[in-house]
């Protein structure tokens, strides 16, 4: 499916994290923004939960066309469970098929529908040169990038024990993450726990980092450039309370170890 690699540093159970919340929950936009995805769901209703042992558990439903991503495993058709994080992630790299432990007869749906969005993700998350040029495509692209990122952030905040460390200094309040004239994230902490908004709605921000453009972030998240320098010459804005944004940037560098 996505083929991300685990890297020295890493930890199983952050990558399941990260993963579901942070991969298959970017589903939801892909849904939103691309009309193939569309046209691969069609008007089918069904929801698919993954239940991975000692580590998360999430719904992915989908109807008409859009796809709603929710906590736990209550109401779903086909529940699909890993007795190990290492499994869940090795369904995400293609090396582990898992089977269902409910909907067996509506497995037809991750065969064909499931296998086609989530190839449509990686063309987007793993986008070749090619594709780049295309300026929708681009556009596109680099959306769904952000909001997996924003995503990690908050799972490697959680969970992963450097990002932890960094989490622990964070104090309550709302860091607004965001590329000029395009999406925006909220990475909201209480008690030193990360949950990200992606559908932001009124809350207080107290931190904001907005990336100038679609390209300058692009190049971030890619390792082309250094965001310390992109802070110096006003590539990147910050405001608010800057310990915060400080902190959030360590997490920040973690996110490339795992989504590397």
């Amino acid at each position: 499916m996505m083929h991300m690699k685990n890297l020295h540093g890493t930890d199983q159970r952050t990558m399941a994290f990260i993963n579901l919340y942070g991969v298959l929950g970017t589903l939801e936009e892909l849904c939103a923004l691309d009309s193939h995805a569309k046209d691969i769901l069609g008007e089918k209703r069904i929801a698919v939960g993954f239940q991975v042992s000692g580590g998360p558990s999430a719904t992915l439903t989908f109807d008409h066309g859009a796809c709603t991503f929710s906590e736990g495993v209550e109401r779903c058709d086909i529940k699909l469970p890993f007795s190990t994080p290492e499994k869940f992630n090795g369904m995400i790299d293609g090396t582990v098929t898992p089977f269902p432990s409910k909907g067996l007869t509506k497995v037809r749906f991750l065969t064909k529908e499931f296998i086609a969005l989530t190839d449509q993700l990686t063309k987007y998350l793993r986008a070749s040169e090619a594709d780049l040029s295309d300026p929708a495509f681009f556009q596109t692209s680099t959306t769904l990038m952000f909001y997996t990122i924003a995503s990690a952030i908050s799972q490697i905040g959680n969970e992963d024990r450097i990002g932890q460390a960094s989490a622990s200094y964070i104090p309550d309040g709302v860091i607004q993450l965001s590329i000029k004239g395009g999406p925006t994230a909220m990475i909201e902490a209480k008690n030193h726990r990360l949950k990200t908004i992606k559908q932001p709605g009124t809350q207080a921000v107290s931190a904001r980092m907005e990336f100038g453009s679609m390209e300058i972030a692009r190049d971030l998240f890619e390792g082309r450039r250094n965001s310390l320098a992109c802070i110096g010459t006003g590539e990147i804005c910050l405001g608010g309370r800057v310990p915060m944004l400080d902190n959030m940037n360590r997490i920040l560098d973690r996110v490339a170890l795992y989504l590397a």
